[in-house]
């Protein structure tokens, strides 16, 4: 639903985002719905190293290479007025058998809970939260 101006409501712009970002749109195609310098932050290994959501949306692009089977199951999804913040809970679920990951195929699988918590100004995305256990992904999938 748009608003009466016909500018998108949060809660549209984080479903396309979140649709975009889980596809592996990458930031070329994240980005319309995210501040330029939009920051990102996850307690989880694999994401350590990255503090803006365009290396995020790039990092879920390359993971696709590895994970061709790569899809999500949206479980919920809730917009926050208050806090002016959308939460998008979902299942990932993939097997390892393409190339380009951390080791050579291993043909096992994953389903993995995760959350994106994104944090709105001014109508696009400023920061996105990621809480994720890597560690129990990476296990099912042999990569560690």
């Amino acid at each position: 639903m748009a608003t009466a101006a016909g500018t998108a409501t949060i809660t549209e712009t984080a479903r396309a985002f979140f649709d975009a970002c889980e596809t592996g749109a990458g930031w070329e195609g994240c980005s319309p719905y995210c501040h330029a310098d939009a920051g990102f932050s996850a307690q989880a290994e694999p994401l350590a190293d990255i503090s803006t959501l365009e290396g995020y949306a790039d990092w879920m692009k390359g993971v696709l290479g590895p994970l061709p089977d790569a899809r999500y199951e949206l479980r919920s999804f809730a917009t926050d007025p208050d806090r002016n913040n959308v939460s998008a809970y979902a299942v990932f679920s993939a097997t390892h058998t393409g190339d380009g990951g951390p080791v050579p195929p291993t043909g096992k699988s994953t389903s993995s809970d995760y959350v994106y918590v994104m944090d709105f100004e001014d109508g696009k995305i400023r920061h996105m939260t990621k809480i994720w256990n890597a560690s129990l992904a990476l296990k099912d999938l042999g990569w560690a």
